[in-house]
């Protein structure tokens, strides 16, 4: 390998040195047809869903009395999960899921899906998501086949909360 050696290579590749350089890594990653890939995290005590819950913020702003928001709300079925929130008019439950970053959105949808057919107190349901670029490509390739589960829009949704009423059926929200 070019500029290391082999006992270096060795070293590395059986994790015997404490520090490696981003260098390093590169070089030894190329050696096997590797690309290296690196991203900063927040450090220290820092709130890790940060940007969730500033979603969830922004709608919980758009909502007005008599509907009510309860944040994580348990799911029936004695298992770990949770709704992000719930919004409660006088007749229905509206269950909220946010996603800040959408990767997958079949996955994405599986999921709300999953969590909607494992409580039956629910009526409605909103996909809340991060108004971002990546967010909006992913919604334009699904949007249409989830039109039928999910028909109504941020503009139907948020009108209807801002007057303090149910939006009536689920929908996509993008915030």
């Amino acid at each position: 390998m070019v500029g290391m050696s082999h006992s270096q290579w060795g070293r590395i590749e059986r994790g015997e040195l404490r520090q490696v350089s981003v260098d390093q890594l590169a070089r030894a990653g190329t050696a096997v047809g590797l690309r290296i890939w690196s991203r900063f995290y927040p450090d220290g005590d820092r709130i890790r869903d940060a940007a969730h819950a500033r979603l969830l913020e922004r709608l919980r702003a758009c909502v007005a009395p008599p509907l009510q928001w309860r944040s994580e709300v348990p799911l029936p079925d004695d298992s770990d999960r949770a709704w992000d929130s719930v919004i409660v008019p006088s007749d229905v439950l509206v269950g909220v899921e946010a996603e800040t970053r959408i990767t997958d959105g079949q996955a994405t949808w599986r999921r709300a899906q999953l969590k909607r057919a494992d409580d039956p107190r629910i009526t409605h349901m909103i996909l809340l998501v991060a108004d971002t670029k990546n967010n909006r490509r992913v919604l334009a390739l699904i949007r249409e086949a989830l039109r039928d589960e999910l028909p109504l829009d941020t503009r139907h949704v948020l009108r209807a909360l801002r007057a303090g009423r149910s939006p009536g059926a689920s929908g996509i929200v993008i915030l």
